[in-house]
């Protein structure tokens, strides 16, 4: 059963709506491999249609509801899209774009429910379909009526977008899976999933479908027959009600969720009934071992994590037990994995050294970026792939994260990590959010920059921030600059777009020191 606020359906259901979607596809002569994209929040619709359009043989591209009209216009054009579903809140900030593409592209638009239009404060006059476009049910409804079996579900790797930090977003075109990569993706989402092909599991999705990671955690919960209960929009509180409400048992989350729910005041955080979990798991971003300790003491040695990307799949996972042994860690190679650790010139780096990661999960077929590949040669080590993290391994084979290769700032000549000085910055009371990178400097080639999101009730200054930083940093990694910004551009992922804050700063023409 997948639920959705008061809403829900069952199996039964869902596969006869998939089967009817997929004979109404054909029947409107949708040709196979020709991409459907999906601009959706989580709803029972989005399942479906990605069921359907993996029966005809074509590959769903997930797109960022966030996203501005011009970026989802270059998404629809480059992945080649043949038709658009979307929300019906959705459409009017993209109708003009759609209207101007030169390309066919069959738009479907899907009634936005109630829940999600509560959660999100949308006008109810935006959550029908409006005049001129097809709903979504008119293609499900011919599809009833067809008297051809439907399609059988094929081997189809959705296209996912990567999020564009640095520029054009890339698509991840994956290789048809074979049978013995097939069995061995399962074990390996198994091992860092935690979903197992047994009854009993109630899944809280409260991640975006649109993202690889609640995604590719969705589908395996979906395969696997579990008990779905959609969460339209993460709130601390909510998620603590929903757990003891649904009794759930596996969980995906990102350490902006764990920061969340540890500021809940303590009545509401042990108001509520969570022994039900029993499996729950992080990634997307890196967590700071005091937030993973926390979560730890508080739910118990059910937290694990897994560290991996949308172009590699998941090669590393730990588990609790093994986080509070070596604090920091994002894991160790599971089946599957394989990973390197590289200096510059291609040499292999010593233990406790950093150095650029390179891994990949070999279960997962391999990749190209859609149109792009010189892109995915300049990614290569081989065989291996850079998503442009900098790391290294311990004796015991474990990584650790430094930052970003990109966000890694270097002032003076002397590599800094942002990561690491925002994982302090997260333990100074008052502080909601932040994010630290570099910005021009005349003398040190780039200085330190953060910008801080506080509390609504937070008082906070410069000077007070520093001088937190001084007591568990060097001089070096304390930032010249400090900016309180009302709210950060973070994607529900859990990554900040730094270069957005990098831009607005530089565009004030107050950004470079010295």
């Amino acid at each position: 059963m997948i639920i959705s606020g008061e809403r829900q359906i069952t199996y039964p259901e869902m596969h006869e709506r998939i089967a009817q979607s997929a004979r109404g596809l054909a029947a409107l002569g949708f040709e196979p491999g020709a991409p459907v994209a999906l601009m959706m929040r989580n709803d029972f619709e989005f399942f479906e249609i990605a069921g359907a359009a993996s029966a005809i043989g074509s590959p769903v591209v997930p797109i960022n509801w966030h996203l501005k009209a011009a970026e989802v216009a270059y998404i629809l054009a480059d992945s080649g899209a043949a038709a658009l579903v979307c929300h019906a809140d959705l459409l009017p900030a993209i109708s003009e774009v759609i209207a101007d593409m030169t390309t066919a592209l069959t738009v479907f638009v899907v009634p936005t429910p109630p829940e999600i239009t509560a959660a999100f404060d949308i006008p109810v006059a935006i959550t029908t379909v409006p005049p001129g476009y097809v709903d979504w049910r008119v293609c499900r409804e011919s599809g009833r009526v067809a008297e051809d079996e439907p399609p059988a579900p094929r081997s189809v790797m959705p296209m996912f977008y990567t999020s564009g930090t640095t520029g054009r977003p890339k698509g991840v075109r994956r290789r048809p899976m074979l049978p013995e990569q097939q069995a061995g993706a399962e074990r390996a989402s198994a091992i860092a999933y935690g979903i197992q092909p047994d009854a009993g599991q109630v899944v809280l999705l409260n991640g975006p479908l649109y993202h690889s990671a609640p995604n590719s955690y969705g589908t395996l919960a979906f395969r696997r027959g579990c008990t779905i209960v959609l969460h339209a929009r993460f709130d601390a509180l909510e998620t603590l009600q929903l757990i003891a409400r649904h009794r759930v048992t596996h969980m995906h989350m990102v350490p902006t969720m764990f920061v969340r729910l540890l500021r809940l005041p303590e009545a509401d955080r042990h108001a509520h009934d969570l022994s039900s979990l029993r499996f729950v798991v992080h990634g997307a971003a890196p967590c700071a071992a005091h937030i993973k300790r926390a979560m730890i003491d508080w739910w118990g040695l059910v937290i694990n994590e897994y560290f991996g990307s949308t172009e590699t799949g998941i090669p590393i996972w730990h588990s609790a037990a093994e986080a509070l042994a070596k604090p920091g860690t994002v894991g160790r190679l599971i089946e599957g994995g394989r990973v390197a650790v590289v200096r510059p010139d291609g040499t292999a780096c010593g233990v406790d050294e950093p150095g650029e990661i390179f891994m990949r999960q070999t279960a997962v077929p391999d990749f190209e970026y859609q149109g792009n590949p010189a892109a995915r040669m300049e990614a290569d080590h081989s065989g291996l792939v850079s998503v442009g993290d900098v790391g290294y391994l311990d004796a015991d084979g474990y990584l650790f994260l430094c930052d970003r290769k990109r966000d890694m700032v270097i002032s003076g000549g002397v590599n800094i990590y942002p990561a690491e000085i925002e994982g302090v910055l997260f333990g100074l009371p008052g502080v909601r959010d932040c994010a630290v990178f570099g910005l021009p400097d005349d003398e040190f080639g780039e200085r330190l920059c953060a910008c801080i999101e506080l509390e609504p009730v937070a008082v906070l200054d410069a000077a007070g921030v520093r001088d937190f930083l001084r007591q568990q940093l060097a001089n070096f990694k304390v930032p010249q600059r400090i900016e309180f910004c009302e709210t950060l551009p973070r994607e529900a992922s859990g990554k900040i777009f730094k270069r957005k804050l990098r831009e607005q700063l530089l565009a004030q023409g107050a950004a470079r020191l010295g």
